[in-house]
């Protein structure tokens, strides 16, 4: 029976929020490293440049594991019944994390397995439904609770909406054409192009909201961790679109494309600190009771 107490008690201990902040931060380090010191082209057989399979698989594990790891953490405070922001607001975050990490499996099974890369694939569908969810969420997070902003804050939101609409505008263009497609497909592209825009300015927007609503209070720093998950978010979809139109016969593996990494990373790192606040507000009410 002791040795099951201590199983139990050592289990705890490694997945104590202390480690599992490390750990992201330390996953976050090792992907920035790795696309510093890999993501240079080589020349092929055939005289192109371009960048290495194993380098691109590399780049999409480290994705893929920290929205994995993101969605996981997230569902494990939906699951927590005394979780401050509310379980609804992490069940849906937790979805769009989920529907992320489904996507970019599906976008690299076409880009690394097919080597193809149409306007639209089944990978779009778990994309739009991450943006929804991840929009709902945090919406939910901000109608929770009295936005009481003071008016400075409330131009801080507004101007953080407009430099971000106008980066939006100025950078994004419709996609490129790699091969000849039907009218419905490119007229769906072109819909998806500004759906993915709107999306990320409308999460830039609330993510800002929800910094400024929070600030101060005891899962402050929690929401400061989705706040900046939002803005790397952003970073690594609008430079895809300008990369995208911009640089002749762009390649993923990007260093930029590392802020997608980061952004999972950094949802995480929120949840946990959102489940450890919420935690200790729990045991600070069980004593007062004492």
């Amino acid at each position: 029976m002791s040795s099951f107490y201590d199983k139990s008690a050592s289990t705890k201990s490694l997945f104590s929020t202390q480690n599992i902040v490390i750990a992201n931060i330390g996953w976050a380090v090792l992907a920035l490293l790795y696309f510093l010191l890999f993501s240079a082209k080589i020349t092929t057989t055939d005289g192109t440049e371009q960048r290495a399979d194993w380098y691109l698989i590399g780049t999409y594990i480290f994705e893929a594991v920290a929205y994995l790891g993101a969605g996981i953490l997230c569902f494990r405070n939906w699951r927590s019944p005394q979780i401050v922001s509310g379980r609804n607001v992490w069940l849906f975050i937790s979805f769009g994390m989920f529907a992320y990490f489904t996507g970019g499996i599906i976008f690299d099974y076409y880009e690394i397995v097919i080597k193809e890369e149409p306007l639209v694939t089944p990978a779009d569908i778990f994309f739009v439904a991450a943006y929804i969810f991840l929009g709902w969420g945090t919406i939910l997070a901000v109608i929770s609770r009295r936005l009481l902003l003071e008016k400075w804050q409330w131009a801080v939101v507004g101007a953080i909406g407009v430099v971000g609409s106008l980066l939006a505008w100025l950078i994004s263009k419709p996609p490129a054409e790699q091969e000849p497609a039907p009218e419905w497909i490119k007229t769906l592209a072109q819909i998806l192009n500004w759906f993915y825009v709107a999306s990320d300015v409308t999460l830039l927007i609330i993510a800002t909201t929800l910094l400024l609503t929070f600030w101060g209070g005891r899962v402050s720093q929690s929401w400061r961790m989705i706040a900046a998950a939002a803005f790397s978010l952003y970073i690594a979809d609008m430079w895809l679109k300008y990369a995208s139109y911009a640089i002749p016969s762009y390649q993923s593996g990007g260093i930029l494309e590392v802020f997608w990494v980061f952004s999972g990373v950094l949802f995480g790192i929120g949840a946990v600190l959102e489940y450890e606040a919420s935690s200790r507000s729990r045991r600070a009410g069980a004593k007062k009771r004492a």
